[in-house]
């Protein structure tokens, strides 16, 4: 990729100036070079924006549903027209293998925009209760912060359904990976969306962040990203009494119950441990089994995780693409040495860069085994491709163990059947499940429990997040 500098943000249906000259390095995090320079913005740049969402609001939310669902096609189109080019560039800031690029970082954002004409087409926006009209009303200017290990996908979620319920929107991309929001914000002008309906800032989250959160004319903010960040943002918004969703952090559990085949159960849960490096919220990063197959499940893990080849996004063998920045390698090292220093068995991988590899910021595919929930590694979300694997001795001992963290926002039960997994899983306070492999449901709610935060995301639960409800009595 040549080096973009970026000198611009999206005010009002026009690419502007910042209010400042400073900027904020984007990274290669295969070769830790400097790719593209983008603004960091300041709150006069969020003032302008949110007051040119506000001022689009009536015109926006007053179209009729037909007339919006045109436009989500439209950004549809784009994106497919430019999924190519968005693989390329995920690929390049976040350090996605290619393929895995173009299915998931750029296949999810696709269908985020592409099923909301659906769902339109099949909700309503009134309800006759007895003598009672209810209407559900777009809440207003929506403030969408957005993290950057799936960038475009976590944007599109929150700006797809806001669109579609007649909200008008100011985004703040991360700003390690911003460049995919550059290319969603071109193809959303080109759209030819009115003024201001939606608008893009970059800079920090202590700067741009709160001063969309704090902004008194943003109605709700929609965050994705650490839990600590969440916690900062529920209690900014507080203060006026803002409308807030967070999707948080997650520690999920795989259970594997003793009558399943174990090849398959261990493979699928690796694979969801190490997707996009384990940088994912939902990633399943303990793995239960019994007790009585451990040794098993031991011997299946090592080979499979010694098959997640690291190396460049761009080589069709890599499996394992690089972590998203230094600071990131130096903090799952950091989990990797906990670890070993609390006594868990470590099986494969380590602290050591992978073989061959002497720049980027690669971690070696890590598993641990004979984990107890209270070391650290099972406790603390270490966004990496460390798996720790957790004996249980009965199912209740394993449901036991799944509940017991501060998060619950994903997890998968591996049974014979449908009907034994679904026993279990009903018992799992956690948003969502994958009972024997399921795939994901781009139409289902996505969220979490405890502090895996609140609200839901995708589907009809997504567009109802943004909507207000008004009660007529007649």
């Amino acid at each position: 990729m040549e080096f973009q500098k970026k000198d611009k943000i999206f005010i009002n249906g026009s690419w502007v100036s910042a209010s400042t000259e400073d900027t904020i390095d984007v990274t290669n995090s295969a070769t830790e070079e400097v790719v593209a320079t983008i603004p960091a913005c300041n709150a006069d740049d969020v003032d302008k924006a949110v007051s040119a969402a506000k001022d689009a609001f009536e015109q926006w939310s007053n179209l009729s549903v037909e007339t919006r669902s045109s436009y989500l096609t439209k950004i549809t189109e784009g994106i497919t027209a430019r999924s190519a080019e968005l693989a390329n560039t995920i690929a390049t800031e976040v350090g996605t293998p290619l393929n895995l690029a173009s299915l998931v970082q750029v296949g999810l954002p696709t269908m985020d925009f592409a099923t909301m004409p659906q769902v339109l087409s099949e909700f309503s926006f009134e309800e006759k209760i007895s003598s009672s009209l209810v209407l559900k009303e777009p809440v207003g200017v929506v403030g969408a912060i957005t993290p950057w290990n799936y960038p475009l996908h976590q944007i599109c979620a929150k700006v797809a359904p806001a669109l579609a319920a007649g909200c008008t929107v100011v985004v703040k991309p991360s700003v390690v990976a911003p460049l995919n929001a550059y290319i969603l914000t071109e193809i959303i002008q080109q759209a030819g969306l009115p003024q201001g309906v939606f608008n893009m800032v970059t800079g920090s989250g202590t700067v741009v962040g709160e001063a969309i959160v704090t902004h008194p004319s943003v109605d709700m903010v929609s965050f994705t990203g650490s839990t600590r960040a969440g916690k900062r943002i529920a209690e900014l918004a507080s203060r006026d009494i803002k409308r807030v969703a967070l999707e948080l952090g997650g520690k999920s559990a795989c259970i594997i119950l003793d009558d399943v085949e174990l090849s398959r159960a261990v493979a699928s849960g690796i694979s969801m441990c190490f997707l996009n490096s384990g940088q994912t919220c939902v990633a399943l990063t303990r793995m239960l089994v019994p007790r009585s197959k451990l040794t098993e499940v031991e011997e299946l893990a090592v080979k499979e995780a010694e098959t997640y080849t690291p190396g460049d996004p761009f080589a069709d063998s890599t499996r394992l693409g690089p972590l998203v920045s230094a600071q990131q390698l130096l903090s799952v090292r950091g989990y990797i040495q906990k670890g070993i220093d609390e006594g868990a068995k470590l099986l494969t991988g380590g602290t050591d860069l992978p073989d061959g590899i002497e720049k980027g910021y690669f971690v070696r595919p890590t598993v641990f085994s004979e984990v107890s929930n209270d070391m650290t590694i099972a406790r603390e979300e270490i966004f990496g491709p460390v798996l720790s694997i957790i004996p249980y001795d009965s199912e209740d001992d394993a449901v036991a163990i799944a509940n017991d963290s501060q998060y619950g926002l994903s997890g998968a039960v591996w049974a014979s059947d449908n009907e034994r997994a679904i026993r279990v899983a009903k018992r799992i306070r956690t948003g969502q499940l994958d009972l024997n492999g399921a795939m994901f449901n781009p139409m289902a709610p996505f969220g979490g429990y405890k502090q895996s935060g609140y609200g839901r995301e995708l589907g009809r639960y997504g567009l109802e997040e943004y909507l207000e409800i008004k009660s007529l009595q007649m």
